[in-house]
Formats: structure tokens, C-alpha cells, sequence
């Protein structure tokens, strides 16, 4: 996700047209000014996730479909978020099914109130805000590995869902060596951006695998050259970009023998803002 998110804040060189693209330094600039990953901003948000999992044969058909539902709270420090599972395949969860999840979060949240409460100190709190720190250069290292990696050009204007946005196209550029993990990977991508030309920032983002790229040492996973994934935000509240629809495919293999081929959906609504009693009181989310 965190490639998905670098490929798309980005502009570049202008090119004619009845309305003159934006001068790339300046907006560059602008679009660096509002980075911040889609973790942070979800961050001070509750929402629906709605997550579509399939398998496919040979042709590209579904042979085996999963849909999951959940209501997605912010996690406690050092952990993922939250996932109250409420639906599966179209069926809600029983409601003592829920309330099993949710007596298991509540021992969990007030276990560590009780354990900050207890142990903590500054040279603790002095770790965390030193390990906060090194994830924020990692992903700014991430960003300059972006700019470093790819050519950018603007290629038009384009609005969508009323906003003007400014499309990017970002090809690998031939014999840069990546500084950074991430930048390894984008080598392998190209990538087309929507970028707000009021907000600068990412409204979508397509890339498109140009080699067959393995994790695991292949052995695990594989996305296959011509693989494309798209992933979408929506203004929230009129106020904040946050993640709307995200969709993949890949390959993985079972027991290290079997390949399956496999299709994703994630599609994220009810945004609402986080606060102490979203965290400890849940309700179901809106039909």
C-alpha cells in the first residue's frame, strides 16, 4: 500500500493546452507540502471497510468468492487498527459473536491504561517518540526515492467528481540505482496519477507492473508484468483526502506448490471522527 500511496504525489513538466498546466517546481513543492501517509490520516478516523477477496482459474473467472465487512478503529500504539468483524458473505455476525470481540478489546485497551499507568517513563516515552521519528525518515526517504526513480511528466487535466486534477504519467527511468527498499520496487511499476489541483493531493492512481515481480524469493507471491492496481481517495467532510476504493490481483502459491491467482477489493466508507467513546462503545455500521 505504502508504494501505491508514493507512486501518486507527484507532478511535472508542463505541456500546452487552453489552460496552461501549473509550473512543476511550484506545484512539486505544494504536493510535498501535504504528504502524509493514508496510516496517519486514517488515524483520527473511524470507518467501514469492506473487503472483497476472490480466486480465479486459468481464464480470469471467479471460482471462489470471500466478502467481509468490518468496522476499523485506530489501534493502540505499536499495534494495527482494530477490526470489528460485523458481516460475512452478505450474513451479520451474531450478536454474541460481537460481543465477544468487543469484551476482548475492552480487556485489551484498559490492560494497557493500566500498564502505561505502571511502567511508564521519559526514557520509554523518549523510545517511542525515537522510533515515531525514524518511520518518518524512512517514508521521506521514500518520497526522494520517487523522484529519484521515476520520470515524471504531466500529460493533461482532468476532472473527476468535480474536482480539476492534474494527471500525471511516471515511467522508471533507466539505470537509476534506489536508495531505499521501496524505490526497488517502484523500478518495477509505471504509474499514471490524479493529483487535486486545489489541494495537491492524490485523488487516484493506476500502476501497472512492467517486469514479474516476486516476494518471498518467489516462493510466496508473484505480481505477473501487465498486473494493474488502482487505488482511489474521496474528500471527507470536505476537509481531509482519505482512502475510498483500492483493487489488485496476484499470484500466490499454497503449501509452496500450488499457484493460485487472486483479485482484491477494498472498498472504505462511514468515515467518522475518532474519539474515546468510538473507542470503547460500537455500534453497527449504517446498511
Amino acid at each position: 500500500m505504502r508504494v501505491i500511496c508514493l507512486l501518486l504525489l507527484v507532478a511535472a513538466i508542463p505541456a500546452a493546452q487552453e489552460r496552461p498546466l501549473p509550473d512543476y517546481e511550484t506545484f512539486a513543492a505544494q504536493v510535498k507540502a501535504h504528504l502524509a501517509t493514508d496510516e496517519e490520516r486514517q488515524s483520527g478516523y473511524s470507518f467501514t471497510e469492506r473487503r472483497v477477496e476472490q480466486k480465479l482459474d486459468g481464464s480470469g473467472r471467479t471460482r471462489d468468492e470471500s466478502v467481509k465487512v468490518f468496522e476499523v478503529y485506530p489501534g493502540l500504539p505499536s499495534e494495527d487498527r482494530y477490526r470489528r468483524q460485523v458481516e460475512e458473505d452478505g450474513r451479520r455476525v451474531p450478536p454474541d459473536q460481537l460481543a465477544k470481540q468487543d469484551r476482548a478489546r475492552q480487556k485489551r485497551v484498559e490492560a494497557y491504561g493500566r500498564q502505561v499507568a505502571s511502567t511508564a517513563t521519559p526514557s520509554q516515552r523518549q523510545s517511542v517518540a525515537r522510533e515515531e521519528d525514524k518511520a518518518r525518515r524512512e517514508y521521506s526517504a521514500a518520497v526522494d526515492d520517487l523522484f529519484r526513480v521515476y520520470d515524471i511528466r504531466m500529460v493533461g487535466r482532468e476532472a473527476i467528481e468535480g474536482h480539476d486534477t492534474i494527471v500525471a504519467a511516471l515511467t522508471p527511468k533507466a539505470g537509476v540505482k534506489p536508495l531505499t527498499r521501496d524505490g526497488k520496487v517502484m523500478r518495477h511499476f509505471k504509474a499514471r496519477a490524479w493529483i487535486s489541483e486545489s489541494d495537491y493531493e492524490l485523488v487516484r492512481v493506476e500502476i501497472e507492473a512492467i517486469d514479474t515481480l516476486s516476494f518471498g524469493l518467489g516462493l510466496l507471491a508473484r505480481v505477473h508484468k501487465g498486473t494493474v492496481a488502482s487505488y482511489e481517495r474521496r474528500k471527507v467532510n470536505n476537509e481531509v483526502w482519505l482512502p475510498a476504493k483500492v483493487t489488485w490481483t496476484a499470484s500466490a502459491r499454497v503449501a509452496l506448490v500450488r499457484r493460485l491467482r487472486l483479485r482484491g477489493v477494498s472498498e472504505f466508507s462511514n468515515y467518522r471522527k475518532f474519539s474515546v467513546d468510538t473507542s470503547t462503545t460500537y455500534a453497527p455500521p449504517p446498511r
